[in-house]
C-alpha cells in the first residue's frame, strides 16, 4: 500500500476516536513526508535534531514539528524557533533550558514529560518518584515559557501483550494521578502520549490520546 492509502485508513480510525496522528517522519525522505503531506497530514515526528532542523527548512511552513527524540539540553535552541510539542522531557535541567529558549523566541513551548514505564535500560523517561520531584520543585512554578500538556510513555519492546499492556494502564492510571494532584485547574494537561506502529492498539485501548506511527505509515525500513 502506498503511504497515502496508509495514511487515510489510520485517519479513519483515528479521527472518528479523537486521537492525534504524529507521523513518525525519521529516516524519511523530504519526497515520502510529502507525499503524506498531500494526504492531509499536518503532525510529523522526528528525534534527530539535525535531521528535524533541515526538514522544516525544506517543508511547508503548516507542519507542526514535534520532537519525539531524547533531546540533549545544548541542541535545543537550533529548534526552539519552531517546535510545536516536546515529547521527551525527562529532567528539570532540559526543561529549564527549554523554558530559556523558548524566552529567546518570545514563545511557550509546549512540553511532554516522558516516563519510563518499559523494563528496559536503554530507554529514557523519570522514574514515577522523579516525575513528582519534578512537579515539587522550586523552580518549576517559575517555568512560564514552558506549558506541560501531558504525559509521554514507551512501552517495553516484546511480542507479550499483556506486558504492553499494563505498561500502559500503569501509564494512564498516573496521568489521572498527576492530572488530579498538579493539574487540576489546567486544562491543557489532557495529552496522553503513548503507541507505536507495533503496539498502538492497546495503546488506544487503555487511553492514549497521540500515537506515534512511522512504518505504519511509511513502510518498513
Amino acid at each position: 500500500m502506498s503511504i497515502t492509502n496508509n495514511l487515510l485508513k489510520i485517519k479513519q480510525e483515528t479521527d472518528s476516536l479523537g486521537i492525534t496522528l504524529v507521523a513518525i517522519s525519521k529516516t524519511k525522505t523530504v519526497e515520502a513526508i510529502q507525499e503524506a503531506y498531500a494526504a492531509g497530514q499536518r503532525i510529523f515526528g522526528e528525534n534527530q535534531v539535525q535531521e528535524l532542523v533541515e526538514k522544516q527548512e525544506a517543508l511547508p511552513k503548516d507542519i507542526a514539528w514535534h520532537m519525539v527524540g531524547h533531546l540533549q539540553s545544548n541542541k535545543v535552541k537550533y529548534i526552539a524557533p519552531f517546535i510545536t510539542l516536546i515529547h521527551s522531557v525527562d529532567s528539570l535541567k532540559l526543561l529549564i533550558e527549554i523554558n530559556k529558549q523558548a524566552k529567546k523566541n518570545n514563545r511557550i513551548i509546549d512540553c511532554l514529560l516522558q516516563v519510563h514505564i518499559a523494563d528496559e535500560d536503554t530507554k529514557f523517561g523519570l522514574a514515577y518518584d522523579e516525575l513528582i520531584e519534578l512537579l515539587r520543585s522550586e523552580g518549576f512554578p517559575n517555568l512560564e515559557n514552558v506549558r506541560i500538556v501531558g504525559l509521554m510513555g514507551i512501552a517495553t519492546n516484546t511480542d507479550n501483550e499483556k506486558v504492553i499492556k499494563e505498561e500502559f494502564y500503569e501509564l494512564k492510571t498516573l496521568f489521572n494521578g498527576i492530572k488530579t494532584s498538579f493539574f487540576r485547574k489546567n486544562d491543557q494537561f489532557k495529552e496522553l502520549s503513548m503507541g507505536m506502529s507495533s503496539d498502538y492498539k492497546i495503546a488506544i485501548e487503555q487511553g492514549s490520546t497521540m500515537i506515534r506511527l512511522g512504518s505504519t505509515i511509511f513502510g518498513a525500513r
